[in-house]
């Protein structure tokens, strides 16, 4: 591959996908280097899918070794034994994704992703990170917005029945389809520090519940020092507790974040694999649209509950930091 034209393998190889969404966005993926950080099952979803479709390169980072919670989401995690022993998470996952697409190449970082600096995030086009502190969110966030180069930034978490993905892409020009042709048309996207720092007050009422839960949990978590999805229910009376002050601080009615929510968030702190597939579909989707610049990108927040089966898609952005 030279960067500029398919080879005749690739062609053959995606040739139902370019006929669905072009040549010109199958060169873009086929170029594009993604970085994706915690191999949990809605990642191992989204991997699966953006490998298929034929991205460039995808380099894994996850030193952990496996659990039982990884065993029971990820389905890239081979079931014996004598394989796991002794590799990580995103090695194992590694050797599983190579077998999908033979095509991409797929590699293994280790280290611990916030001790890295800006020049390093600078080699890929996507950073895709999840099971991350709220710190770490902001911290990688901020990284890919200092290079020169626009880094598309999604985060992504699970929990139980629930999901959410966040999503910058900075300054983004992309083409949409009209009846007469394309226009070109131009987003701007705040910040994951400027999105969640938007008065709740100044929220529509018919804001994602799941918005304020999963805002909640975050700073849980943060504030006992807890790693994301070490919680349980001997936490939820704290939870409670400091729901009833960011509401306060906030000056918002309790009633946006239903105890019930909560409860289901703090219970089921692992992942619900037919939830993964749906989060990591739609993370698989959008990231594919952000590469090849073709459709409607999401703006900026995506909920999904299983309990009603919705997915609900969320600009929260401050109107005064946009231009």
């Amino acid at each position: 591959m030279n960067g500029e034209e398919l080879t005749e393998q690739e062609t053959a190889l995606y040739d139902r996908q370019i006929r669905v969404w072009g040549a010109d966005a199958q060169r873009r993926l086929s170029k594009s280097h993604i970085l994706v950080y915690g191999m949990k099952g809605t990642i191992a979803e989204f991997c699966k899918n953006i490998v298929l479709a034929g991205v460039g390169s995808l380099t894994l980072v996850d030193d952990r070794a496996v659990s039982e919670e990884a065993l029971s989401a990820n389905f890239l995690i081979p079931p014996d034994e004598s394989v796991c022993s002794g590799k990580t998470l995103a090695e194992l996952c590694c050797d599983s994704l190579r077998e999908f697409n033979p095509m991409v190449r797929v590699s293994v970082e280790k280290g611990d992703l916030a001790s890295l600096g800006a020049e390093f995030f600078d080699k890929f086009d996507v950073v895709v990170i999840s099971c991350c502190s709220l710190a770490t969110k902001k911290l990688i966030n901020a990284k890919c917005r200092k290079l020169s180069k626009r880094v598309s930034f999604y985060a992504v978490d699970c929990r139980d029945c629930c999901g959410e993905i966040f999503v910058d892409l900075q300054k983004y020009n992309y083409a949409k389809k009209k009846t007469d042709g394309a226009a070109e048309c131009e987003l701007q996207y705040p910040s994951f520090q400027e999105a969640i720092s938007v008065p709740w007050r100044s929220l529509p009422r018919k804001v994602s519940k799941l918005y304020f839960a999963m805002r909640v949990i975050e700073r849980f978590e943060e504030a006992e020092g807890r790693k994301p999805g070490e919680i349980c229910i001997e936490d939820l009376p704290a939870v409670l507790k400091l729901k009833k002050e960011l509401c306060e601080a906030q000056s918002v009615n309790e009633s946006h974040i239903p105890d019930t929510l909560l409860e289901r968030l703090v219970m089921g702190a692992k992942e619900f694999p037919p939830v993964c597939a749906i989060i990591g579909g739609t993370l698989g989707q959008e990231v594919i649209k952000a590469i090849s610049s073709k459709g409607d990108p999401l703006k900026n927040f995506f909920f999904f509950d299983a309990t009603d089966g919705k997915g609900i898609i969320e600009d929260i952005s401050n109107p005064n930091l946009e231009s």
